[in-house]
C-alpha cells in the first residue's frame, strides 16, 4: 500500500515562491501534483516518472513551475515560482504506475490510484 505525505502549502503574495514537497511510503513509478481550485474540477499540473527521470506540465503551470525527485528520501517536490491567484488551490501528490505520464497525456480527467490529503496554497494579489 502507498501512502502519501504532503507538507509546504501556505499564503504567499502573487509573484512569490513557494516549494511543496511528498513523501511516500511504499512502492511508486510515477508521482506527481493535481490541483483543485473551489467549484472547480481537479485538475492536472505535473507528473514524474521516477526511472526515467520524465517529466511533464501543464501548459498553465509549464515555465513556472519545476517538479523534481529525491531518491534517497522517496521524496517528491513542486518548486512554484512566479505564482499567480489562479494558483490558489489544494495541491494534491498523487501516484501510479510507469506509464502515468503517458496516460494523463491521453486520457483527460485520469486519476491516479494514489494520493495525498492536499495542502491549501493560497496566492494573493
Amino acid at each position: 500500500q502507498v501512502q502519501l505525505v504532503e507538507s509546504g502549502g501556505g499564503l504567499v503574495q502573487a509573484g512569490g515562491s513557494l516549494r511543496l514537497s511528498c513523501a511516500a511510503s511504499g512502492r511508486t513509478f510515477s508521482m506527481g501534483w493535481f490541483r483543485q481550485a473551489p467549484g472547480k474540477e481537479r485538475e492536472f499540473v505535473a507528473a514524474l516518472t521516477w526511472s526515467t527521470g520524465n517529466t511533464y506540465y501543464a501548459d498553465s503551470v509549464k515555465g513556472r513551475f519545476t517538479i523534481s525527485r529525491d531518491n534517497a528520501k522517496n521524496t517528491v517536490y513542486l518548486q512554484m515560482n512566479s505564482l499567480k491567484p489562479e494558483d490558489t488551490a489544494v495541491y494534491y501528490c498523487a501516484a501510479g504506475g510507469s506509464q502515468m505520464i503517458a496516460t494523463i497525456r491521453q486520457k483527460s480527467g485520469y486519476r491516479p490510484p494514489y494520493w495525498g490529503q492536499g495542502t491549501q496554497v493560497t496566492v494573493s494579489p
